[in-house]
């Protein structure tokens, strides 16, 4: 199958407008919003042919230490997505299927594999709940979490549009965030495919092996 290639920067214009609703209430409620496709593509990834540098985002993983995301995982294949944990369906959808891709992969790959999870909603994901939500998914999973502004910079950084938590009236909390996934390469650390919440295991089982080779799938 064949991928489409776009412009990085044409990509972050897109991707500020595509953001996911997800709702945390009683009800799992939450509310529509427009897609908005940055361009249609025939393979499970959409890969840039000007990748987006890696974000320069200094965090706290899920230990209550520092984590300096760029240097942490230089040199190494790196999934990065922001979303966050009371989410109740996109999130952990996004996290279970790369779970079971990289669960597929031979130990060795597996360990090379760095899968960093981004809270969008940091007020309630604190490093104890943040790491208590991703070992139900993959115990190598990387959880970070700080200050709002600091995580919506980062994530505009390689074009992930995300706002604040609001309260409805009704109680229903919601988030709104773009849920790509964004594979850095262990070659460059540049971000240069992108994923959306419509990939599925066998995609990711698919593409993963070359990815974590610093190749395009």
């Amino acid at each position: 199958m064949r991928k489409k290639t776009v412009l990085a920067a044409a990509f972050v214009a897109a991707a500020a407008l595509t953001l996911s609703a997800c709702g945390s209430s009683d009800d799992g409620a939450k509310k529509p919003v427009a897609d908005v496709s940055v361009q249609a593509k025939t393979k499970a990834a959409t890969a840039l042919d000007q990748p987006f540098t890696k974000p320069d985002l200094v965090l706290t993983d899920t230990h209550g230490k520092k984590y300096d995301l760029r240097e942490q995982t230089k040199g190494k294949p790196t999934l990065i997505y922001f979303g966050y944990t009371n989410c109740p369906d996109v999130c952990p959808l996004i996290m279970s299927n790369i779970a079971i891709a990289k669960n597929s992969l031979p130990k060795a790959d597996q360990d090379k594999l760095q899968v960093v999870f981004v809270t969008t909603d940091p007020e309630r994901d604190t490093p104890a709940s943040l790491g208590s939500w991703l070992k139900a998914q993959d115990t190598s999973f990387i959880g970070l979490t700080g200050d709002f502004p600091t995580i919506q910079a980062g994530a505009r950084q390689i074009g992930i549009g995300i706002d604040a938590p609001k309260k409805e009236k009704d109680g229903t909390i919601t988030s709104m965030h773009g849920s790509q996934v964004i594979a850095f390469s262990p070659k460059t650390d540049k971000g240069y495919l992108v994923y959306s919440e419509d990939t599925s295991p066998d995609d990711y089982t698919k593409d993963l092996p070359e990815i974590i080779k610093g190749e395009t799938p």
